[in-house]
């Protein structure tokens, strides 16, 4: 199995996103639980919506999260895994 990294770093972040052709996203009306971040891929699904690298990055530092990615599949192909979780 291929390996996940975690970090806090933006700009890796941004890039490893990027790279996939990802954008910054929340769930939409997300009931009493404040601002779901997630990544999302074409295309696009309905319960997101896209928001700026600005918001996402202020919800990430607010709520202490770290992004749990895996860059390469067991085939070597880019992965999109993807997992924002709590900071330890």
């Amino acid at each position: 199995m291929s390996e996940a990294s975690t970090t806090t770093d933006h700009e890796v972040i941004r890039k490893w996103v990027e790279a996939r052709d990802g954008k910054p996203a929340r769930v939409k009306d997300a009931k009493g639980s404040g601002d779901l971040l997630r990544i999302d891929f074409d295309p696009p699904e309905d319960s997101l919506e896209e928001i700026s690298w600005e918001q996402f990055f202020e919800t990430f530092e607010a709520e202490k999260l770290a992004f749990l990615h895996q860059d390469l599949t067991e085939d070597g192909q880019p992965s999109r895994f993807n997992k924002l979780i709590d900071r330890d």
